[in-house]
């Protein structure tokens, strides 16, 4: 079947159907889940899915519908249906649909290796990994194994001359045990995700990491309630950025709800924090030629030593805000319309290492778990509860939880005073073990 004949075909019904623009998003995609525990394969799911979603513009005003049937019947009637919608929304001059723009491809999107990986040896990989998390006396449960897989092609096209596709595919395995001491008992998760088969890292590798973030937690202690550095390791450190990548949000920003809000070309935090949005990567996980709109997406600094460089917008938002999207438009898939998101989301390396950095702390925190929300992208404020490890004189010497930790963003960022080297440049949001100068430490 010819996706691009249909989605070409779909946008020239819709205008003698009615419409003034039309706007196609047809994806196909199969997945693959293995989940193995106790020795045992759990559940193994293949699944094929598709299907296209219409987004229609009526004399201002917006119509969406989707359908899984690419008949002609039902697709006819879907597009039908997307305009009746139209009809009963309210118009709005932003309802606007991007026009063609070339864009540059992006190399190792698609392994076609994963799919001819036979099944025998992904259930092998997922047990094998549990087997070796298992190995160290410590470790008493297992949480399970598992092996995913998924490919997808996306095609978008509309009625101002965008017609583009894509092939991408994806990997991960990953594996949870849980370790005890007494009534003490305590859980750990790791795992690898990756765009090429050939690059999941070694099995014995994830083994330890999910192994020792179980046992290393064994025997607690409480510290009292004080005012100290916080190290956040490069597993917690998504708590702080996300915090600033939901504050430029455009849409956010054309609400008033973010606290970065008038903050462009100023600086609001330390000048070792620089965040870069790259949709550009090889073989990243985020990476694509175009937006879930069709408009090219890139590489751009968001904040330049410690200054706000840009906002996120697609489409719509940028319409509103009187600037051009930023390729950032985002779908959930075929079902949903345009939001706003990320591709490959990383904080440069500093000068140190994470050892470097625990080192000159003479007591703080290393911060490894919390729970809450972070920083809030509205206020700016943060507060949650946080586990992890006491230094004192610069070394490690037990671990801590049941914890809370409080700052306002002004305060954070601007006190990030040791940024390290340590960044996993294939993950899609990732930044390196950061030290806050000082912050709220909530104990006994």
């Amino acid at each position: 079947m010819n996706y691009k004949d249909i989605a070409e075909r779909m946008v020239s019904r819709g205008r003698r159907f009615g419409a003034d623009e039309v706007e196609v998003y047809l994806q196909t995609s199969r997945n693959l889940s293995v989940r193995v525990r106790n020795e045992d394969v759990e559940t193994v799911q293949e699944a094929d899915a598709g299907g296209v979603g219409f987004r229609v513009m009526v004399n201002g005003r917006t119509g969406f519908s989707h359908c899984n049937d690419l008949s002609d019947r039902s697709l006819d009637e879907t597009m039908r249906r997307a305009i009746a919608f139209a009809e009963l929304t309210t118009p709005d001059e932003h309802n606007v649909l991007p026009s063609e723009q070339a864009h540059q491809e992006v190399e190792g999107l698609y392994d076609p290796e994963i799919a001819k990986v036979s099944m025998d040896k992904k259930i092998e990989m997922a047990l094998e990994l549990e087997s070796l998390a298992m190995q160290d006396e410590r470790i008493r449960h297992s949480s399970g194994a598992s092996f995913g897989e998924g490919e997808s092609e996306i095609i978008v096209a509309n009625s101002k001359g965008i017609l583009k596709s894509y092939r991408s595919s994806s990997c991960s395995i990953g594996v949870g045990v849980v370790a005890e001491k007494g009534d003490q008992r305590h859980t750990g998760w790791e795992s690898c995700g990756r765009r090429f088969f050939a690059d999941l890292d070694p099995l014995d590798k994830i083994a330890a990491e999910a192994s020792r973030k179980a046992y290393e937690m064994l025997d607690p202690r409480m510290v009292r309630t004080q005012r100290a550095p916080v190290i956040y390791d490069t597993s917690v450190t998504r708590s702080l950025i996300g915090g600033i990548i939901g504050a430029l949000n455009g849409d956010r920003v054309n609400q008033s709800a973010s606290f970065l809000e008038n903050s462009m070309n100023e600086r609001f935090a330390s000048e070792l924090l620089t965040i870069i949005d790259d949709a550009t990567r090889a073989r990243g996980l985020g990476s694509k030629p175009f937006d879930g709109e069709g408009v090219p997406a890139s590489k751009r600094a968001l904040v330049e030593n410690g200054v706000l460089k840009g906002f996120l917008y697609n489409t719509r938002a940028a319409m509103r805000a009187g600037v051009e999207s930023t390729g950032n438009a985002s779908r959930g898939g075929f079902t949903s319309l345009p939001g706003i998101g990320t591709h490959n989301i990383y904080v440069e390396p500093g000068q140190y290492t994470r050892d470097e950095i625990i080192a000159n702390t003479r007591r703080g925190l290393l911060l490894t778990g919390i729970t809450g929300y972070g920083v809030n992208p509205v206020t700016g404020n943060y507060s949650g509860g946080a586990s992890g490890f006491w230094i004192e004189n610069g070394q490690i010497v037990h671990p801590v939880q049941g914890l809370t930790i409080a700052g306002s963003a002004d305060q954070i960022f601007r006190n990030i005073d040791m940024m390290a080297d340590d960044i996993d440049m294939k993950s899609s949001f990732t930044a390196p073990t950061m030290r806050i100068a000082e912050m709220q430490i909530g104990g006994e």
